[in-house]
Formats: C-alpha cells, structure tokens, sequence
C-alpha cells in the first residue's frame, strides 16, 4: 500500500514524547504505530455499523411478525417450555438401561 498521504494533528507534548519512548522502546516508527491504530479503529467502526444494521434488519423483520399476527403470547412459549422441561425431567427420571 503506497503512503501518499501526510496526516498532522496536534497533541500535548507530554502526549507526544510518551507515545515516541514507547514506540521507541517497542523498536517501532511511530508511524506504524498510528496506521495499525487507525487500521484498527476503521475495523471496529466498520464492524459496530455492521452489528447495527443486522439488529436493525432482525428488529424491523420481528415487528413485520407481529404486525402479521404471526407471533406466540408469553402464556403459549411458557406451556411449550413448561411442556419440554417435563419431557427432559422424565428423560432424567427413567432407569438408563
């Protein structure tokens, strides 16, 4: 990947000359440093709006369900799963042969 680009911004002094002893220290140009910085924020930018659109998608998709009619009551999903606990109890229950 070319670097064509320079990037200048401004910082504290203290800021800047503890971030240079540590990329010093870790035997790194600043410089690389800051890209895999900026590489890494890209990413988790990118990912975050990607998370939201698919909640987005799953919420919208839910609502066009209910609006549908096409949904359980709380009273119905708790008689299905109170009805599956005792399948597993009895499982549980019975002589293993």
């Amino acid at each position: 990947m070319s670097k064509e680009a320079v990037f200048t911004m401004k910082l504290e002094a203290q800021l800047r000359d503890a971030f240079m002893a540590e990329a010093e220290a870790s035997h790194r140009p600043a410089s690389q440093i800051m890209r895999e910085l900026m590489r890494d924020f890209v990413q988790r930018q990118k990912q975050a709006r990607d998370y939201d659109a698919f909640l987005n998608s799953k919420v919208a998709q839910a609502r066009a369900q209910i609006d549908a009619g096409n949904y359980a009551s709380a009273e119905e999903v708790e008689l299905r799963f109170a009805a599956r606990r005792a399948q597993l109890q009895a499982k549980v229950d019975s002589p293993h042969p």
